[in-house]
C-alpha cells in the first residue's frame, strides 16, 4: 500500500493523497478549470514542475499565467531552451553550455567558431516563433549519471559532461525535452512550447563570456533575451530601455562635460569643474542638513594601519576589497601593512575613544564626508556608478540601547527630508538580518534585530524582508528609490551594531557610575557621493534642477551690438549668486541655443538690439520650444529665488 501524504492547500484546507502524486494531479483533483489553466506549483516554498513528485506532506499552491512572477520565470526559462534549440536546428555544429534566467529574461552561453551577428538574431527570433507555433510537448526524465555522460560524450557537447561532474551527488539529473531537443536542466518548465507568449520576447544583444567565468577557458557567445507575459509588457520595458539609453549618466557626462575617467586611474574619477560644481553643491547641501540634524563633523586618515583593521573584524571578513599598502618604515625589522580605509566606522571609534565620555553625551552623531577605497572587479565598474574611489555622506551615531527607537525615527525623518529635496517623493525599505558570514554571538544578534525591527515599525514603516543581507556586525535597513523611469536604486543605509563598540573597547560611563558599550548606528544617506550624482543625472535625464545645475544661465547675444548688455545681465545675475555666463561668439543664435541645450543649460537668455532698448531677455528653458521675454531686474530675483538650495529656501 502506497504512503499517505497531506498536502495543505492555500485555504489552508488539508487534501490526502498517496506519496509520489503531482502538482498537475493535484489541479486536476481540485478543478477541471485550475487543471486547464496550471503551469506550475509553489510546493514547501520550491519552484515544482507539474510533472514532478510530491513525495511528503507539504504546503502546495497552484500557479497559473496570472501568477506574474511565476509564469514569469517558466516563459524565460523555456525561451532560453527555444533559443538553443532553434540555434542549433541553424547550426547544427554549435555546441550549447548553460542558459539561466536573469532579471526581466534569460541569457543562453554557445561555443560557435564564426560570431553571432545582429542579423543572426533576426534570424534566430523567426525560428524561435516557429518552434512556439509548433505547440511541441515539453517532458522531463530523471537519469543516473552514467547514462546522462555518456549522451552528451556521443552528441559531442562536452560542456554539459562537465556541468553533470559540478552538480551534487543528491541531486536528480533532469533531462528535458522541448520536442526533440533536449537539454539538461533543474527546471521547472512549461507544458508545451505553445504556452510562451510568441510576441511577448525580444533577442538584445551578444557578448562574450568564459566558460564558467575563468579567462583561462573557452571564449563563448552569450545571447541576452528579455520576456514577459505579453506584448504590452515587453513594448513598456523596450520603452524604458530606450529611456535608460538617453538618461545614461556616462553619455550625459560626456554632454555635460561633467567627468571623464581613464585606464591609469580605474574605477576613479577625474572631476571636470562642471561636475565638481554639481558634487559641491551637495556636499554643501548635505553639510547644512547635517548640522541642522545636530551631527558634529570628523575627519579621519586615508590609510590606516591593519592592527586596526584586525581589531575591528574587516581584515578578516573584508580584506579581499581592501587596498593594501606596505611601507619601509625607519628601524623597523619588517615592513608595516596599512589599508586604503574601505570605510570609516573603526575610525569613529577612534575619535569617540578619546576622552571620558558620559551618558550625558549620548546620542553622539558623527558625520564625515569620507573618502573611501574599495577593490571592485574591473568588469563591474561602471561609470560614477560603480567604482574603487569614492566618498560617503557617512555618519555614526553612539548612543545607549533605550536611544535605538527615538534615533532611527529621527534618522528616517531626516533622511525623507533630503530625498525629498532632491526630488524623490517616496521610498521602499528593505530589512536586512544576519549573513551568514557574520562576527558577534546569536543573543547579540537577536537583541539587535529585534531592536531594529521595532524602531522601523514604530516609526510607520513596516519594511520588506531581506534575509540575510545584513552587514557582518548587525543587521541593516535599506532605503530603495524609485526613479521616473521606474528603475529601483538602493542609496540610503541605517544599521544596528552591538559588535564593533565591544571589539574597539568603546565605552561610556552611565548613570550608576559604571562603564557601559555604546550602542553604534550606522547611517548613510545618499551612500556615495559619486553613485548619488549618476543616479541624479539619469533621474533628471541631465535637466538638474537650478541650484544644483553646475552651468545655470547663459546670456547669448544674437547681434555683436547686444554683446555690453549680455555682460551687464550676466554681471547682474553673478551678484545674485547666480551662476551666469556669457556667449558672444560670431555664431547664429539657433546654433548657441541648440549647443547649449545638448549640454543642459536650464536658461538660455538671448539678447537682440530690441531686448536692449527695453532691457528684457528673451529667456527660453530647457526643453521648451517657446520663450518669453522678462525685464532684466524681474528675471534677477526670479531666478535667485529659483536657483536657492530647497533647505534655505
Amino acid at each position: 500500500m502506497m504512503a499517505q501524504i497531506s498536502l495543505t492547500l492555500p485555504d489552508n484546507s488539508i487534501r490526502h493523497y498517496e506519496a509520489g502524486i503531482t502538482a498537475a494531479e493535484v489541479a486536476a483533483d481540485i478543478a477541471s478549470s485550475l487543471a486547464k489553466k496550471a503551469i506550475s506549483a509553489t510546493v514547501n516554498g520550491a519552484h515544482f514542475d507539474l510533472a514532478w513528485p510530491i513525495e511528503t506532506d507539504a504546503t502546495i499552491a497552484i500557479h497559473t499565467m496570472k501568477d506574474e512572477a511565476q509564469a514569469n520565470e517558466l516563459i524565460r526559462h523555456d525561451l532560453a531552451h527555444i533559443m538553443a534549440r532553434a540555434v542549433q536546428e541553424i547550426w547544427p555544429d554549435v555546441q550549447v553550455t548553460i542558459g539561466p534566467v536573469i532579471k526581466d529574461g534569460w541569457y543562453y552561453d554557445f561555443d560557435r567558431k564564426d560570431p553571432f551577428t545582429p542579423e543572426d538574431l533576426g534570424v534566430i527570433e523567426k525560428k524561435m516563433k516557429e518552434i512556439i507555433n509548433k505547440r511541441d510537448a515539453v517532458r522531463a526524465e530523471v537519469w543516473d549519471r552514467a547514462r546522462a555522460v555518456q549522451h552528451y560524450t556521443d552528441a559531442k557537447e562536452p560542456y554539459k559532461v562537465e556541468l553533470i561532474d559540478a552538480i551534487p551527488g543528491d541531486e536528480p539529473l533532469r533531462m528535458y525535452w522541448h520536442g526533440d531537443w533536449q537539454d539538461l536542466c533543474r527546471g521547472p518548465h512549461l507544458q508545451h512550447t505553445g504556452q510562451v507568449p510568441a510576441d511577448g520576447f525580444k533577442l538584445m544583444n551578444v557578448a562574450g563570456a568564459y566558460w564558467r567565468g575563468d579567462s583561462d577557458r573557452a571564449m563563448l557567445q552569450r545571447i541576452y533575451g528579455v520576456a514577459f507575459s505579453n506584448k504590452e509588457k515587453l513594448k513598456a520595458h523596450l520603452h524604458m530601455l530606450e529611456e535608460a539609453a538617453k538618461r545614461d549618466h556616462r553619455k550625459l557626462g560626456r554632454e555635460m562635460d561633467l567627468y571623464h575617467m581613464q585606464e591609469e586611474a580605474p574605477g576613479q574619477v577625474f572631476w571636470h569643474p562642471n561636475g565638481w560644481t554639481i558634487y559641491t553643491e551637495l556636499q554643501d547641501y548635505m553639510r547644512r542638513k547635517q548640522r541642522a540634524g545636530r551631527y558634529v563633523e570628523v575627519n579621519t586618515p586615508q590609510v590606516v594601519d591593519r592592527k586596526l583593521w584586525v581589531a575591528s573584524g574587516h581584515w578578516d571578513k573584508y580584506q579581499e576589497n581592501m587596498f593594501i599598502v606596505e611601507v619601509d618604515e625607519e628601524h623597523a625589522r619588517e615592513k608595516a601593512v596599512n589599508a586604503l580605509k574601505p570605510m570609516n566606522c573603526p575610525c569613529h571609534v577612534q575619535i569617540f575613544n578619546q576622552g571620558l565620555k558620559s551618558y550625558r553625551d549620548l546620542p553622539l552623531r558623527m558625520a564625515e564626508f569620507g573618502s573611501c577605497a574599495r577593490y571592485e572587479p574591473s568588469g563591474a565598474l561602471h561609470g560614477i556608478m560603480r567604482v574603487r574611489g569614492f566618498t560617503q555622506d557617512d555618519g555614526h551615531i553612539f548612543c545607549r540601547e533605550d536611544q535605538i527607537e527615538e534615533e532611527t525615527a529621527l534618522y528616517i525623518a531626516y533622511l525623507t527630508s533630503v530625498y525629498k529635496d532632491l526630488g524623490f517623493e517616496s521610498f521602499r525599505v528593505k530589512f536586512s538580518d544576519r549573513p551568514e558570514k557574520r562576527s558577534g554571538s546569536d543573543e547579540v544578534w537577536d537583541r539587535a534585530e529585534t531592536a531594529l525591527l521595532a524602531a522601523t515599525r514604530k516609526a510607520g514603516i513596516e519594511p520588506e524582508m531581506n534575509p540575510g543581507e545584513g552587514a557582518f556586525y548587525g543587521p541593516k535597513l535599506e532605503f530603495v528609490l524609485t526613479d521616473a523611469i521606474g528603475r529601483d536604486w538602493q542609496c540610503g543605509t541605517h544599521q544596528v551594531d552591538f559588535v564593533l563598540p565591544e571589539r574597539l573597547d568603546a565605552s561610556y560611563i552611565g548613570e550608576d557610575g559604571n562603564k557601559h558599550r555604546p550602542v553604534m548606528l550606522h547611517r548613510a544617506c545618499l551612500g556615495s557621493f559619486e553613485r548619488f550624482i549618476g543616479i541624479l543625472i539619469e533621474e533628471h535625464a541631465g535637466r538638474l534642477p537650478l541650484w544644483l545645475a553646475p552651468r545655470q544661465v547663459v546670456v547669448a547675444s544674437i547681434v555683436s551690438d547686444a554683446d555690453e548688455f549680455v555682460h551687464e545681465a550676466v554681471a547682474a545675475l553673478r551678484a545674485a549668486g547666480i551662476r551666469a555666463e556669457a556667449d558672444t561668439r560670431n555664431e547664429k543664435i539657433n546654433y548657441k541655443v541648440r549647443e547649449h541645450s545638448v549640454a543642459k543649460v536650464p536658461v538660455i537668455l538671448a539678447v537682440g538690439m530690441k531686448e536692449v532698448a527695453d532691457r528684457t531677455l528673451s529667456m527660453r528653458r530647457l526643453g521648451s520650444k517657446n520663450s518669453e521675454v522678462v525685464a532684466l531686474d524681474q528675471l534677477v530675483a526670479e531666478l535667485k529665488t529659483e536657483s536657492t538650495p530647497p533647505d534655505l529656501l
